[in-house]
């Protein structure tokens, strides 16, 4: 038996948790400027982690995976909110990807 969850059994289980623990989901703008302050959160712990800059004290202790689930977490909110099934729509940009990009990586001087 695996722990492992897809793609809509997440959307699922976000959905449920929003309607019973969170009571409701926020407004789309508000959780597009939400995700705006995960994102944030994000990029604070990996250009600590992996740049240049030092970590401030309030830094110390971050989970690199939880800050991106609190990304993943707000982006399936407004996925369900806006009613994209997100696995429909990974399956479209995966087909997307491999006919607009089939040779473009290959090609790339930078990337060799």
């Amino acid at each position: 038996m695996t722990n492992e969850i897809t793609l809509s059994e997440a959307q699922k289980q976000v959905d449920h948790w929003i309607n019973t623990i969170g009571v409701r989901y926020f407004n789309e703008l508000t959780n597009m400027t939400i995700l705006m302050e995960e994102v944030g959160e994000l990029a604070r712990i990996m250009s600590r982690t992996y740049g240049e800059q030092s970590f401030k004290e309030s830094d110390r202790g971050k989970d690199l995976g939880d800050e991106m689930a609190d990304v993943l977490w707000v982006l399936i909110c407004l996925a369900n909110q806006t009613g994209v099934d997100l696995t429909e729509a990974m399956k479209k940009n995966f087909e997307k990807k491999n006919i607009r990009d089939i040779d473009r990586h290959k090609s790339n001087e930078k990337l060799k």
